[in-house]
């Protein structure tokens, strides 16, 4: 790979690695088995990176990569529990608070305005700057600054 090339990669992972961690820990639930899966997907994507052309596309590649990986490591994994008419002895942790967080936060950003939905998804979920979110939208950065704000305020009294 040519020096050019293997700079832009670089700058791109250097770029959106915490948004692609985040998508990596989303489909595993573990954050060191999202940092694995990422680093796969990354490196599938940098022999690749020759062959994509639209730069725009990289996250949907590596996104696709890091599901086709995901998918390709829960086929190979072993039955490491097996079937028993006897109960475990210990405890089995119980994720249903962290479940009703998650759910109960999408329910609190359903109820905003699409803009300001749009606004604190991109913000906090994609990890994006106010500026790149004025460019996407077509607003000024003080618009963004302000919407995001409004959401917040809303999203405190609601909750």
């Amino acid at each position: 790979m040519s020096d050019t090339r293997h700079e832009e990669f670089r700058s791109y992972v250097t770029e959106r690695r915490a948004v692609l961690l985040r998508a990596a820990t989303q489909l595993t639930s573990d954050r060191a088995e999202a940092e694995d899966l990422l680093q796969a997907a990354l490196a599938k994507t940098y022999l690749a990176w020759h062959r994509i052309e639209d730069r725009a596309a990289v996250d949907g590649y590596v996104r696709r990569a890091m599901v086709n990986t995901q998918i390709s490591w829960w086929r190979r994994r072993k039955l490491d529990v097996y079937p028993t008419d006897q109960l475990p002895d210990r405890p089995v942790d119980d994720h249903t608070s962290s479940s009703e967080l998650r759910d109960e936060l999408f329910r609190a950003l359903r109820r905003l305005p699409e803009r300001q939905r749009l606004t604190v998804m991109l913000r906090y979920y994609e990890d994006m700057s106010e500026r790149e979110i004025a460019e996407i939208l077509g607003v000024s950065v003080g618009t963004v600054k302000s919407t995001v704000s409004r959401a917040m305020a809303k999203l405190r009294e609601l909750y």
